[in-house]
């Protein structure tokens, strides 16, 4: 039944729903611009209704940005709007920055697709389920077939709950290894490459690409993806002194609910994520690779550009073009959609509902955040919101999504 609901969950986050015949932003050609009044309306109405507090939604097209706006509040109780470079709270659109590091490393020859999680950190092998010995690999990592979890996809006396490990967004005194140490005296739950699980793989990728560069994650991401796109405003950590993100909120009638700063707990369906917001301000809490990033839509935006161009400067493109390939089954995530290699990929736009191109590109995060990729169409569009879950699977995603394929180019 969790699994079930998990899927229905991930379709919403990854934009199921009934395709529209005008592919509008992707197909603007000769100079020709869409009109996007749409697009204004489903992010002001997602703000009237009182879905979102705030939200920025920036798009382009074939490098060119058509589309940046922000609306509602960073800040609801002050008042303070919502601006275009105002700095959001990750959650796992972290993922697709890890994702992109260790394309880098891979890049170098430090790490290659194939190699064992072991051969770069030692210590992380978690015994299988009958307490034989697994090999996990790299793509393992990147695809979720690794066998891991997440705590919150468990009871609350889970076995990862029960050993102590984080999900990575909560403020915990552990190192990275640490957390990695934990999880790895936890039995996998399959052999790695059986099946599809959305877990903390990306955590313990964070792991190998720290231990392959020699420097901590947040250095590492910093050097290798970060400076080469000219990233500024992108991090694990900020200081309150000088950079206040954006409140974050959780989804509740009459409307959204300001989040405690050390710790909330948000139902989703049958599960429970527990946050706290604070950890954006403690840079000694561990780098979560899968959900411990800050950033601004732009440098979001800069990102999928680099992903969209094969890597961009960041990575080879032999690289990027394998890790834009299905991995998994068609239909390991949700039916239409298997998981690439650090995101998940569009298989059957028919199966699947949407506009989006086959090959499409995408993910999103729990504190209200979806991005995609869509090569076909040459088009990037990230959406930042303050709003838990509203911002990553709610209507507003859907709305967004449609009105840019559906919007009328104008001559």
């Amino acid at each position: 039944m969790k699994n079930k609901l998990f899927a229905v969950l991930l379709a919403l986050l990854l934009f199921c729903a009934p395709a529209f015949p005008m592919p509008g932003v992707g197909a603007a050609e000769n100079g020709a611009s869409p009109d996007l009044t749409k697009v204004d309306a489903a992010l002001d109405r997602a703000v009237k209704e009182r879905r979102l507090v705030g939200a920025v939604l920036m798009a382009a097209r074939d490098g060119k940005i058509v589309y940046a706006k922000a609306v509602g509040f960073a800040d609801r109780e002050s008042e303070t709007p919502m601006r275009l470079d105002t700095v959001f709270r990750l959650a796992s659109t972290s993922k697709a920055f890890t994702a992109m590091a260790a394309a880098a490393l891979i890049s170098r020859g430090k790490l290659a697709l194939d190699d064992p999680v072991s051969k770069v950190l030692p210590y992380f092998t978690p015994p299988l389920p009958d307490g034989g010995k697994a090999e996990i690999r790299i793509a393992h990592l990147l695809s979720h077939t690794a066998g891991l979890d997440y705590g919150f996809l468990q009871a609350a006396n889970g076995p990862y709950r029960s050993a102590g490990v984080s999900d990575g967004l909560d403020l915990v005194p552990l190192t990275l290894e640490e957390n990695l140490k934990r999880l790895a005296s936890v039995p996998l739950l399959f052999t790695p490459g059986a099946q599809w699980r959305y877990s903390l793989a990306t955590d313990v990728l964070g792991g190998v690409v720290a231990a392959a560069y020699g420097a901590p994650l947040d250095v590492a991401v910093r050097e290798l993806v970060c400076e080469p796109l000219g990233l500024t405003s992108t991090a694990f950590s900020v200081s309150r002194d000088t950079v206040m993100p954006a409140t974050p909120y959780f989804n509740a009638s009459p409307e959204p609910l300001p989040m405690r700063p050390l710790e909330q707990d948000v139902p989703m369906g049958m599960f429970t994520l527990r946050f706290s917001p604070d950890r954006a301000f403690h840079p000694e809490a561990f780098p979560s690779g899968g959900a411990g990033m800050l950033s601004t839509a732009a440098d979001v935006l800069r990102l999928l550009e680099a992903i969209r161009n094969d890597g961009g400067p960041v990575a080879a493109p032999e690289v990027l073009r394998e890790m834009k390939k299905p991995f998994t089954a068609p239909d390991a995530v949700v039916p239409g959609t298997a998981h690439a290699l650090g995101w998940s990929v569009i298989t059957d736009r028919a199966k699947f509902f949407t506009p989006q191109a086959n090959g499409t590109l995408g993910w999103g995060g729990v504190y209200g955040s979806m991005w995609f990729v869509d090569p076909q169409n040459k088009l990037s569009v990230v959406l930042l919101t303050n709003t838990t879950f509203e911002g990553m699977s709610g209507r507003v995603t859907l709305d967004v999504r449609n009105a840019l394929y559906d919007a009328p180019v104008k001559p």
